[in-house]
């Protein structure tokens, strides 16, 4: 079994625009093989794998055999992490903006 890169999050897998780019045409798709996936880019196919590794190393992509064929797939479980990061700092942003709005209001009154 396939160890896991333990330096690899699901922050550093789609940092890189390529990558980006794979989530969003899996996430169009049910899923995908590499040559289809290839199509889209103005890289080769061991390029576009060596993405996929990383995406499967955070398992946002899911692979199987279909005869000589892999065939991709997202699973955006692990996106879910970043969705509660964001989630996290829109709150506190907003809860920050709303005040500072406050003041500004409350001072504005004052003059």
């Amino acid at each position: 079994m396939k160890k896991k890169n333990e330096t690899r999050d699901v922050y550093s897998a789609v940092a890189d625009p390529t990558r980006r780019e794979l989530i969003r045409l899996l996430a169009d798709a049910e899923e995908l093989p590499l040559h289809k996936l290839t199509a889209h880019f103005q890289i080769g196919r061991t390029a576009v794998s060596k993405h996929l590794v990383i995406l499967k190393d955070v398992d946002l992509v899911k692979d199987r055999k279909v005869g000589r064929e892999t065939r991709y797939r997202l699973n955006a479980e692990p996106l879910l992490e970043i969705e509660d990061w964001v989630s996290y700092y829109t709150k506190f942003w907003r809860e920050r903006a709303d005040l500072l709005r406050q003041l500004l209001q409350e001072e504005k009154n004052e003059t």
